[in-house]
């Protein structure tokens, strides 16, 4: 099931919300598409680009499949959050891998 156009710009809109809220460490946040995928990319302040993680469209906007990126393999492989969820919205998406590859673990703090 292709992500919808309406879809893709909010799940835009999410993510770069929760990156200027909590992450200042990255200066913006790319998303790719392809079919059902959205790549969730940080962008560092030399540029660089931060591969995060992945999220599978499944018909909600709100919820997705969550993939974090794993260096070490070059791939991104299914996982849960830390509340033990394994759809997640953007924010927690982004919070769950950035926290990762940012070094910051109280962004695992589930409330």
């Amino acid at each position: 099931m292709k992500i919808p156009e309406s879809t893709k710009l909010s799940l835009q809109g999410k993510l770069v919300a929760r990156q200027r809220e909590r992450w200042p460490q990255l200066q913006d946040v790319r998303v790719r598409f392809r079919g059902n995928l959205a790549y969730v990319d940080g962008v560092l302040s030399d540029g660089d680009l931060l591969p995060l993680c992945r999220l599978r469209y499944a018909g909600s906007a709100t919820y997705f499949g969550f993939a974090v990126y794993l260096a070490s393999r070059d791939g991104y492989e299914d996982s849960f959050l830390p509340n033990g969820a394994f759809e997640a919205t953007p924010a927690d998406a982004l919070d769950c891998a950035c926290g990762l590859y940012l070094g910051d673990p109280t962004a695992w703090v589930t409330n």
